[in-house]
């Protein structure tokens, strides 16, 4: 498949529908053809050697611009990304800016179908997978809907015992971008097919802004990517992404449970918030068709926002990290208060006896999908 290739993208001083402040920033073509604002506001191209074109994306279409080349001489010391040939210079340079990229296209529709329909198979009870968690939104359970189908469920987690919906994270064209941040060594570490649900008006089908890190127990950072694929068009109206371009480079900040758990409908569990960042940092809602993948850096700060259609937004996501990767002791650590809950969902779902470790739990979730493990 052809390999999309990075514009220079300026969006004009201003702010968001959502208050956030804009500035400069680059952007996968593929990405800002559609949907990328909805706030009315004035983008511009800049073309090397040419004056600024002027878009009105107050539009439902943005027209794709031009690609043009990022000077890419800082991939000499390139930090998060590895030269395995698949990856362009612009879209390791993209990656090594902004902590994410997007991908057009590169999961097939009849690999999504396949995972669309065991995962309505699993909702209503037809098959039986060891070992699988079957999440639920808490507007949803306190409504005690007892409904056998989709409609109950909002995501299912740790499908890596299931031959069907782990195949997804043996995609060759999954792993060959995964490799470009993890290397050859590759394990599946933590599963889920997200079926984000209409809200009922409590908010509660938000996901607040969280860095992935937060709730994982091994390192380093740089060595763990999360592949990320829509099922189906996702934008603002279903809940997308919202990612914060950049804030990978940063340190793992402390996470708690929003204040809006208390004031609003409550929060589900593990939804938990990061503390200490700038608000003003710039957002972006990626609008994406289906196949399309985003690989994402664990300190990116990212989140998504609340289902206003009346359909599900389905998504299918990894996380993969590298045979470099060890575990960590959380004690004493900002990820410390994550131990805690992730045991005892352990324990209630499957085993209300067992006292494991959290690195047993974590061991557990894992699978590996290429060359060696990580290091126990």
């Amino acid at each position: 498949m052809g390999r999309p290739h990075p514009c220079i993208f300026k969006i004009e001083e201003g702010r968001g529908g959502d208050g956030s402040l804009l500035t400069p920033l680059c952007y996968e073509p593929s990405l800002v053809t559609r949907h990328l604002r909805d706030d009315g506001a004035t983008a511009t191209s800049t073309v090397p050697g040419s004056p600024p074109r002027r878009i009105d994306t107050d539009k439902a279409e943005i027209l794709l611009l031009k690609a043009h080349p990022i000077v890419a001489s800082h991939l000499s010391s390139a930090r998060y990304t590895l030269d395995n040939g698949i990856l362009t210079p612009e879209q390791r340079a993209f990656y090594e800016d902004n902590g994410f990229i997007a991908i057009k296209g590169l999961v097939a529709d009849e690999d999504l179908e396949r995972y669309r329909d065991r995962f309505e198979r699993i909702c209503r009870r037809e098959v039986t997978v060891p070992g699988i968690m079957i999440m639920r939104d808490i507007a949803i359970a306190k409504s005690k809907i007892a409904a056998q189908d989709q409609s109950s469920v909002t995501k299912v987690q740790d499908f890596q015992q299931d031959p069907i919906l782990f195949m997804y994270c043996q995609l060759p064209e999954i792993l060959q971008y995964v490799e470009c941040f993890a290397g050859p060594d590759i394990t599946a570490i933590h599963s889920m097919l997200i079926n984000k649900p209409p809200d009922t008006g409590l908010k509660t089908s938000r996901h607040p802004l969280h860095q992935d890190l937060h709730f994982f127990p091994f390192e380093p950072a740089d060595r763990i990517v999360c592949a990320w694929t829509a099922m189906q068009h996702i934008d603002r109206e279903n809940g997308t992404l919202v990612v914060l371009p950049g804030t990978h480079k940063g340190d793992l900040k402390p996470h708690a449970y929003p204040e809006w758990e208390v004031r609003e409908g409550g929060v589900n569990k593990l939804y938990h918030a990061v503390r200490d960042f700038d608000p003003a940092t710039p957002r972006l809602h990626l609008t994406m068709e289906k196949g399309d993948t985003v690989f994402f850096h664990p300190l990116l700060i990212h989140g998504s926002g609340m289902n206003r259609t009346d359909g599900f937004r389905k998504a299918i996501s990894c996380h993969f990290v590298s045979g470099q990767c060890h575990y960590i002791d959380v004690k004493g650590t900002s990820r410390e208060n994550t131990e805690e809950e992730i045991i005892g969902m352990y324990r209630h779902n499957f085993d209300k006896d067992a006292k494991p470790s959290l690195i047993d739990v974590w061991h557990w979730k894992a699978r590996l999908v290429k060359g060696r493990t990580l290091q126990l």
